[in-house]
């Protein structure tokens, strides 16, 4: 008798560890399924070239190639987030498949591994490596992929990388050519030595049009069940400047700001803590909301700067730029933000004259190299805005 109570008494608390663990583990991999960054939710590589989106030329061109199994040396450029690296890596599968694919392509991040030795060692050896791995027999295998008998090298940010390590790489690129193919990626294709350029075929990745990217922004909308108002798929397109990354990044910040489609989700965060409520609980994505996380600088701020650089009869008006710029710089403004919007507002204003824009276009791209080099933000934005009033009093 006492034996089965204690076996009743034993299997009755399995039981309820058991319900327990699964409860545990099914609540575990929801906050994991929050937690997670919507980015690598809701994004996955491309696996062929026909799930690339938004960039047809490009992919109609690499189609063509994939069919005649002959690729020359790649060169990607673009902006960030355009589908640069997600491509090559879609042509690589669709060039080996699964069972070649780490046999035969070596992939490097150009800006943690960009030192001439990274170049003389693990790029060359992987380069100058016969092909030791022959195509499967099967012939299935080979009707779908075509395993031509070289190599892929594939260098992300390849504009990170050294002078010398390019020039280095030069000398790689042509003595192995037969058994191994290069593609560079980078975001900026002047920095990249001509040497390397002229051997590479160019391709040019725009950003992404508004409706390829609002129709991918929508869905996560209804996938996270978001309660937006209108004009905020616009707005993130427009702050993200065609980096759907950055767009989808924004929606999950202000999303997490006002609360919105987290209802009924709060619990406990990993550190066991009660999450605190967000500042916001009104639930919807406004437009404001993404401007303000996207950093855009208020209209109103904009304007009292081009109000002050208005040109005055008789007086200097840089006293009241000064004030104006100090203000900005007190109240943490990025002076990259300032130049853009200053730029919009300026350059498409119809009332200034097409000499003066001409002249004034030079000042911003000179403006935004300093910025880019390191300048002092308040003493720029300080210079830019007395020079393009001293081209404005011009009669």
């Amino acid at each position: 008798m006492a034996a089965n109570f204690f076996s009743n008494k034993a299997r009755a608390a399995a039981a309820t560890n058991a319900a327990a663990s699964k409860s545990k583990s099914t609540t575990g991999e929801e906050d994991k399924s929050r937690l997670q960054p919507w980015v690598e939710k809701y994004f996955s590589r491309p696996k062929t070239l026909d799930d690339v989106a938004a960039q047809d030329h490009t992919v109609t061109v690499l189609q063509r190639t994939l069919q005649a199994s002959n690729l020359p040396h790649m060169l990607f450029y673009g902006p960030p987030g355009t589908g640069k690296t997600s491509t090559i890596l879609a042509l690589s599968k669709s060039l080996f498949g699964p069972k070649l694919y780490r046999s035969r392509i070596l992939e490097l991040n150009a800006s943690d591994e960009r030192g001439i030795n990274i170049v003389r060692d693990k790029v060359k050896n992987f380069a100058r490596t016969q092909l030791s791995h022959p195509p499967p027999q099967d012939s299935e295998y080979r009707k779908q992929y075509p395993c031509p008998p070289f190599k892929i090298i594939i260098l992300d940010e390849a504009d990170s990388m050294t002078q010398d390590a390019q020039a280095a790489l030069r000398r790689t690129m042509e003595r192995f050519s037969k058994i191994t193919r290069f593609c560079l990626v980078c975001n900026y294709v002047t920095r990249i030595i001509d040497p390397l350029a002229s051997r590479c075929s160019k391709f040019r990745f725009k950003t992404l049009d508004g409706s390829a990217a609002g129709g991918r922004l929508e869905e996560i909308v209804k996938a996270e069940k978001l309660r937006v108002d209108d004009g905020v798929i616009d707005a993130l397109i427009r702050c993200s400047e065609g980096d759907l990354r950055r767009a989808v990044t924004y929606m999950q910040s202000a999303a997490r700001l006002v609360g919105s489609g987290l209802a009924g989700k709060s619990g406990k965060d990993e550190g066991g803590d009660e999450e605190m409520p967000d500042a916001d609980s009104s639930g919807v994505i406004t437009v404001q909301n993404v401007e303000e996380i996207a950093g855009v600088v208020p209209d109103n701020v904009v304007n009292r700067l081009i109000d002050a650089m208005q040109p005055k009869k008789g007086g200097s008006v840089y006293e009241g730029v000064a004030k104006v710029v100090t203000d900005i710089v007190a109240d943490g403004w990025s002076a990259g933000q300032i130049l853009s919007q200053m730029y919009q507002a300026t350059v498409f204003n119809e009332s200034i004259p097409d000499i003066q824009k001409n002249d004034i276009v030079m000042i911003f791209s000179e403006f935004d190299k300093r910025l880019i080099d390191g300048a002092d933000e308040q003493l720029s934005i300080l210079d830019l805005a007395l020079s393009i009033s001293g081209i404005m009093s011009r009669s």
